[in-house]
């Protein structure tokens, strides 16, 4: 009886040390640098690894910048090669901490200041956003919203183009990371 204790106990401990870390290959990020009325810039990639530490409330993500993908090839390619430089430049990533983060918390929705650093282009910024999280069948759902500014990271625009891109670009995360 009391090996039988000992194997359940090791067993629900080992699931409850499995689910302390949240993960996901194929959330998606996408951006919008569209002025009002005029060409759409914008794009998506459903590629982008994300992990949240449910013991520390550390959070991150991933995105290679080769898999946003645009409306107009001829766009995709211009933004690989002349303004994200992605040989040189191959991610973007975030990695940060959820202030006052308990994950007991995650079955309900919650909305949480999260603040780390973000390196685009080569450049590493300090940013604070909101994050939003909820539990549920396994998954922890996470989503964001933010701006960021091209010059901020080093993101050169050419001027005969330059009017037609937002000054502040509207990003958005979206994942549903699974417990491991």
């Amino acid at each position: 009886m009391k090996k039988l204790a000992l194997v359940l106990f090791i067993l629900a401990m080992s699931q409850f040390t499995q689910a302390q870390k949240y993960l996901s290959r194929s959330a998606e990020l996408k951006f919008d640098a569209s002025m009002p009325n005029l060409v759409e810039i914008a794009a998506k990639n459903n590629k982008v690894s994300a992990i949240l530490d449910a013991t520390t409330g550390k959070f991150a993500v991933n995105a290679m910048i080769n898999e946003f993908k645009f409306k107009a090839p001829l766009m995709e390619e211009h933004y690989n090669e002349n303004y994200m430089e992605t040989p040189k430049y191959p991610n973007a990533k975030f990695s940060g901490q959820i202030a006052n983060f308990d994950a007991a918390k995650l079955n309900s929705k919650g909305t949480y200041d999260v603040e780390g650093d973000l390196t685009i282009h080569g450049v590493t910024k300090k940013v604070k956003t909101k994050l939003t999280l909820v539990l549920a069948g396994g998954k922890v759902s996470a989503n964001c919203n933010f701006t960021v500014h091209a010059q901020d990271y080093k993101i050169e625009i050419p001027s005969l183009v330059k009017e037609k891109f937002a000054e502040n670009i509207k990003v958005a995360f979206d994942g549903d990371l699974e417990g491991k």
